[in-house]
């Protein structure tokens, strides 16, 4: 384990998140569950894109917030649109400009490849015309920005 790893914080739900979050995201995996007695996790030490998180049971004292999200970078529009569907489905939320949440409240930014090399182009107008086009979208829809960057 590395000195420092990010801290979920649930209400009842830390091994079914971690479960969900390794099984969707690239280089993901559950490092081991920490039991008290019989009964469900109290916490789960996990891998989120090569990244180290513990998920805690902590009660319903704190839910998480837009000042804390998690950005994942995505190579196309179906990687795109699987983890967009997968972490808005059952409870997710969708918002803008490649923002969604997750069924816990956690919030996600899915940023295509191509999003982030239009917004930091030198051509600053073509730039110009991708962030205008992705400020008009939920989901980041590849082509459209490629298009509007292209002008």
């Amino acid at each position: 384990m590395s000195k420092m790893a990010a801290f979920l914080w649930f209400d009842g739900q830390a091994e079914q998140a971690a479960t969900f979050y390794a099984s969707t995201f690239p280089d993901s995996r559950i490092t081991s569950p920490q039991r008290s007695g019989d009964g469900p996790a109290t916490s789960v030490s996990l891998v989120i894109c090569g990244r180290e998180f513990v998920a805690f049971n902590g009660g319903p004292h704190f839910k998480f917030t837009e000042a804390i999200s998690f950005q994942i970078v995505t190579d196309d529009q179906a990687e795109t649109d699987r983890l967009w569907s997968a972490i808005t489905s059952d409870g997710g939320t969708e918002s803008r400009c490649g923002w969604c949440k997750d069924r816990w409240g956690l919030s996600w930014q899915i940023v295509p490849r191509a999003l982030m090399k239009a917004l930091s182009s030198d051509d600053r107008a073509a730039a110009g015309r991708a962030t205008k086009a992705m400020m008009t979208m939920k989901k980041i829809d590849v082509a459209a920005i490629e298009t509007a960057f292209a002008g």
